[in-house]
């Protein structure tokens, strides 16, 4: 394997380059700092993805070359992703879906707890780490401790008041709004030690910091996890679940279809081993090569060496931000080894969604604002009162109106050229010393700034002018 260094993932970022319209005419290069939502992609992920798609073909049961070629790689693909994540190769399985969304919703369809067992959540997940737990069991939400993460506390408690009947327990890795990295193997040893297993929504985690399951002897063990191919420089539609082939052996799996039968008859069905009872249809084997051509990118490099860049990034962002007029920042903010490059904050007096909207139309940088899909935890942050909750529950989701937050995060590419554009832009929208007047459109909730028209690339696929 070629090594890589941190420089060099700069030179691997497809539209690094991209300079796009803003306002008082001309254009700029575009500082993308928006890598929680998704990321780029890297070069040779798309080189991959161009030397696999003339041998492209349906995988499984195919006697034709191609169809032995696609099979093969896929195979390998999945030995990728679990050598990335620590799993046991003899007792886990690599699951392939859409995203994490799809997955978590699959294992939860797929665990069928019994009408006495309870799941445990927290209050700082993502809605897709909490809803699909809601809808197919009983969910107990744990809280958070005064840093934003899990409260272990009130995980004791709960593993103990619901001692026999939790089925599991799902918390995230690190969280997409705070960035707060939970300490998943000792919350994984007090499962374990209560008779259940963990699952970790490492989404946000995978991309920057080394995720390592553990054997299976291992007190600390991770029983479960689950991340997304658009979070970690391969945008193709793909997401992997990890986790033990026993589990998956058993029953029925949630979706079913061609591709996870070994046998039907009119009366009976008997179900493909794992993990191709878990993926009726066809497989997105394009998007396992690209996802696994991430992974040996960032293998290539070291993950220890991506999370000391980012700690570094973060540190600098924070110093500087600290120094802007009027800004709130949530989270760690003095812990950069507890957290993912992530930072979110509000500016005194100004809308979440104003902020973000100056910060493209005027700097041309790429951050996001709102809720990040974490309402509970976002109104806990922010001191949301019963009132103020009343009040938003009127609106549409997706209001600028709603409390919410400006979210800047960090890939592993990100240097300090583009943090001090970022700090410099939002140093002149603290000071008011923006250029543009703008106005709420209450139909969309968005901020469009006067006399400036949003210019499409010209490029095939895309609208010429919106």
């Amino acid at each position: 394997m070629t090594q890589r260094t941190i420089e060099s993932l700069r030179g691997e970022v497809v539209g690094l380059d991209a300079r796009i319209p803003v306002l008082g005419g001309g254009e700029q290069r575009y500082v993308f700092l928006d890598n929680a939502a998704s990321t780029p992609a890297f070069r040779s992920v798309l080189d991959s993805v161009a030397d696999f798609l003339p041998w492209y073909s349906g995988v499984h049961r195919g006697t034709g070359y191609k169809a032995l070629v696609a099979t093969a790689v896929f195979t390998e693909t999945r030995e990728v992703v679990a050598g990335f994540v620590g799993a046991d190769p003899g007792r886990d399985v690599v699951v392939y879906g859409a995203n994490t969304t799809g997955l978590i919703n699959m294992l939860a369809a797929r665990l069928r707890p019994g009408p006495d067992e309870v799941v445990i959540t927290t209050l700082m997940e993502h809605h897709s780490n909490d809803l699909p737990w809601r809808k197919h069991g009983n969910a107990v939400h744990v809280g958070t401790d005064p840093r934003g993460g899990v409260d272990l506390d009130s995980l004791r408690d709960a593993l103990s008041r619901y001692a026999g009947r939790v089925k599991l327990v799902a918390v995230s890795g690190a969280s997409n709004v705070t960035g707060f990295i939970n300490p998943v193997h000792e919350i994984a040893a007090l499962c374990h030690e209560a008779g259940t297993k963990i699952f970790v929504d490492a989404a946000q985690l995978v991309a920057h910091r080394p995720v390592r399951m553990l054997d299976h002897r291992h007190p600390g063990h991770l029983d479960f996890v689950v991340f997304s191919g658009h979070k970690i420089y391969a945008p193709f539609g793909i997401g992997a679940l990890v986790g033990p082939r026993a589990f998956f052996a058993g029953g029925a799996p949630a979706l079913v279809g061609g591709g996870a039968v070994s046998y039907v008859s009119l009366d009976e069905v008997e179900w493909a081993e794992p993990p191709h009872s878990e993926e009726a249809g066809s497989p997105n084997v394009t998007g396992a090569v690209a996802l696994a051509e991430a992974l040996r990118v960032l293998s290539s490099v070291g993950m220890e060496r991506v999370a000391s860049h980012e700690r570094e990034m973060i540190a600098y962002c924070t110093g500087g931000a600290r120094k802007i007029p009027g800004i709130t920042l949530y989270g760690p903010v003095d812990e950069p080894d507890s957290k993912v490059g992530v930072l979110p904050f509000t500016l005194s007096g100004l809308d979440h969604a104003l902020v973000a909207t100056i910060l493209s139309t005027e700097g041309g940088i790429g951050v996001r604002n709102g809720n990040f899909c974490a309402q509970i935890y976002m109104r806990d942050l922010l001191r949301v009162t019963s009132g103020e909750e009343k009040a938003a529950r009127a609106m549409s989701c997706d209001s600028a109106s709603l409390p919410g937050m400006v979210r800047a995060s960090l890939g592993c590419y990100n240097n300090r050229e583009d943090v001090d554009a970022f700090l410099a832009m939002l140093g002149k929208i603290a000071r008011r010393e923006h250029r543009g007047t703008y106005e709420l459109d209450p139909a969309t909730g968005l901020y469009q700034a006067e006399g400036f028209t949003l210019r499409m690339p010209s490029r095939p696929g895309l609208s010429r002018v919106v």
